[in-house]
């Protein structure tokens, strides 16, 4: 496969960083002990997880790569797709400590300048219409804050898509159709329902009957197993919207910020949602932050009343900075083209590995820039190919709402070295599965 045209500036400093870092991952604690703190101190269940991976600790980044406790170092394709930048981004990095070094937190009493540029610089990067900018620290927030928004309104219903994931707080949990998750915390809200994903007719049929609803859904189900939805969707939900008086909230946590190969979701089909919500590359990877960005009418309740929703380290100057220079940076690199481009070859790369090794392994290799699913025939498989990349040294997500599925979601900043490592890797990890599914069945013929 041919290279990429360009690399973006932050692809060298990273580099730089990395060979700096060096040995530097190494910690004085043995893992055993961490992972006793974890068992006594954090989760029985999370500190049981890392035997699975051999209790390794991920202690230093540096672009797109991770080091663990002895200096080991991983390809980081994983993250949930927090890193769209990489990790620590230099121009991200250096405008967070400015900001730590001159005003971290704000007194909230004051207007914080911050705060407007960090607005002005994210809503000059969305759908034409959507002005206004509500900050928050998580993308479930940025749910709760439409979810709010939206009864400000009278739209109280709540109607979202099985297999969508919005969150796991109270009201972002009634959204996500997920009844692992949903059980243990009943009751949830009252008055939601869940439709097929991909299915504007069954929404059709749900608005018809209760017009005073808040409809969300995401451009592509990231946590169901990256599932696009079929041309045209998007857009017949927006015009269901309109048509009904349904508050339209497009949830781009995961999607937004070039992720897709595109700004937004949004952009694939021209769509302009009341509120679109934002998060995870926001972030820039380095400090926490997500928002809720709206039009002027949608916004109107929260515009007249500051306090009429608000959080206390909400809009933090540290984060205000990591947000603005993240979009910066995604701007003036060529990061959302660069993510077309390099989730175009990777998912070509994937596709031809798979069919070429071990195809009756893998029931398909999808996805959209660079947010890539591979299904695997079960669970099982699934599970062995994450554990056969970290073997190799490359982190990858399983899929929360469909277990069968694991997701790619690598940095726009991968080198030609990076992409070849990711494609080397998987090939042997999709040989390795190949030979021990022929050994079973040998044994099983025996």
């Amino acid at each position: 496969m041919s290279g990429l045209a360009s690399e973006p500036r932050g692809i060298a400093a990273s580099a730089r960083a990395t060979d700096e870092l060096g040995g530097a991952g190494r910690v004085g604690e043995p893992p055993e002990d961490i992972v006793a703190l974890y068992k006594r101190h954090v989760s029985r269940g999370r500190a049981t997880l890392a035997d699975l991976t051999g209790g390794r600790l991920e202690v230093s980044s540096a672009g797109a790569h991770v080091y663990d406790d002895t200096g080991r170092r991983y390809l980081d394709c994983g993250g949930y797709g927090v890193f769209l930048l990489g990790h620590r981004h230099p121009a991200v990095t250096a405008k967070v400590v400015e900001q730590i070094n001159r005003h971290p937190m704000a007194s909230r009493i004051l207007l914080e300048p911050t705060v407007a540029r960090a607005a002005a610089t994210l809503a000059g990067v969305t759908p034409p219409g959507l002005d206004f900018v509500h900050f928050v620290n998580s993308g479930a927030e940025a749910v709760e804050a439409a979810i709010k928004l939206a009864r400000a309104h009278g739209r109280f219903r709540l109607v979202s898509t099985a297999g969508g994931y919005h969150g796991k707080t109270m009201g972002a949990l009634t959204l996500t159709a997920r009844e692992l998750y949903q059980a243990p915390f009943r009751p949830l809200l009252p008055s939601a329902r869940h439709v097929p994903y991909g299915d504007a007719g069954a929404l059709a049929e749900v608005l018809r009957r209760q017009p005073d609803s808040c409809v969300v859904i995401e451009p592509v189900q990231g946590e169901n197993g990256v599932v696009l939805p079929p041309a045209g969707y998007l857009r017949a939900v927006e015009a269901l919207c309109r048509e009904h008086g349904a508050f339209f909230v497009l949830d781009e946590v995961q999607t937004g910020l070039g992720r897709l190969g595109t700004w937004w979701g949004a952009d694939r089909e021209g769509v302009v949602p009341d509120a679109l919500l934002v998060g995870k590359n926001l972030s820039g990877g380095v400090i926490p932050v997500a928002a809720m960005v709206a039009t002027a009418a949608a916004y109107a309740p929260f515009s007249r009343d500051p306090f009429l929703h608000t959080s206390t380290f909400a809009g933090s100057p540290v984060a205000m900075a990591a947000a603005t220079a993240a979009v910066q940076a995604i701007r003036d690199e060529g990061l959302v083209e660069r993510a077309r481009d390099l989730g175009a070859r990777i998912l070509a790369g994937l596709g031809a590995v798979f069919a070429e090794n071990c195809p009756h392994l893998v029931r398909e290799v999808r996805g959209a820039g660079l947010l890539i699913g591979v299904e695997f025939a079960d669970e099982h498989g699934a599970g062995d190919f994450v554990l056969e990349l970290l073997d190799r040294h490359v982190l990858v997500n399983h899929s929360l709402n469909a277990h069968r599925v694991i997701r790619f979601t690598p940095p726009a900043v991968l080198s030609e070295a990076d992409v070849t490592w990711l494609l080397d890797a998987v090939t042997a990890a999709a040989r390795a599965m190949a030979a021990r599914a022929m050994a079973a069945r040998g044994r099983r013929a025996a």
